[in-house]
């Protein structure tokens, strides 16, 4: 059995016991409540400071949870409201489809895939949750990279790898396919990740009307294409899926 690293084990309990309190807490108090030394306590609340997860007021010198902890909070938040949202919508996408459909955010120079609806047939499929795909060559990185600055930026500045003959990975003509997907509403992906595979993805919108996740189908290329074009009815489905949760999230009509 894998041991806990015990450094990590004592961060933990140092931002519980933080967010236990209702005042801010010395270093000695700190220590005390924890059984630690004086030292490793400030090495621990030092490190746990400079990556923003605690903050140190300056008059007093006690210790608070810092606002990094508030953004990954939002943002745990942001993503399972998405995916509440979308359940039912992604459920009827798959239905009205026949195809798998999933559900994708923007982590770490890639797309993370948060929720997967099985093609509702009886092939054998495995389940994606936490899988990632990359953003240039992707429906749902393609989405994400013309709709949010920041999976645009960070598209740019990832490898670009080929992965089939088809894949985009120059610049120029990286920004010449998002041209394309905010003209049309939705972003395509024919064999450029995977022989014999193509997928759709459209954007989905919270209140502010900041992008916040795609939602995509994805299949064999003869079941979602017909005399080398996408079936329109398939775009018209996704698209629906989209608006529908973005509703639901509070954009309003797109």
């Amino acid at each position: 059995m894998a041991r806990n690293i015990q450094s990590l084990e004592r961060a933990a309990a140092m931002l519980r016991l933080l967010a236990g309190g209702e005042r801010r807490l010395g270093l000695s108090d700190i220590a005390s409540s924890l059984g630690l030394a004086k030292g490793t306590a400030h090495g621990i609340l030092r490190t746990l400071q400079h990556e923003g997860f605690v903050e140190q007021d300056d008059a007093s010198g006690r210790y608070q949870l810092g606002a990094e902890l508030l953004r990954l909070g939002t943002t745990y938040l942001d993503v399972h409201e998405l995916r509440a949202r979308a359940l039912v919508w992604t459920d009827d996408l798959a239905r009205s489809s026949g195809e798998s459909v999933h559900l994708g955010v923007l982590h770490q120079q890639g797309v993370l895939i948060v929720h997967h609806v099985f093609r509702p047939d009886d092939s054998r499929q495995v389940l994606e949750i936490g899988a990632m795909q990359p953003l240039h060559s992707t429906a749902l990185g393609k989405v994400l990279s013309a709709y949010d600055p920041v999976a645009h930026s960070e598209a740019l500045e990832a490898e670009r790898r080929a992965y089939t003959d088809r894949t985009v990975c120059e610049p120029d003509g990286f920004e010449h396919i998002l041209d394309i997907t905010r003209a049309r509403g939705y972003a395509a992906d024919v064999e450029e990740t995977w022989e014999g595979i193509a997928s759709i993805a459209a954007p989905i919108h919270d209140r502010r009307r900041m992008p916040v996740g795609a939602v995509g189908i994805t299949g064999a290329v003869e079941r979602l294409g017909r005399d080398g074009e996408l079936r329109p009815e398939m775009v018209a489905a996704v698209r629906d899926c989209a608006r529908a949760v973005s509703r639901d999230l509070g954009a309003g009509r797109f």
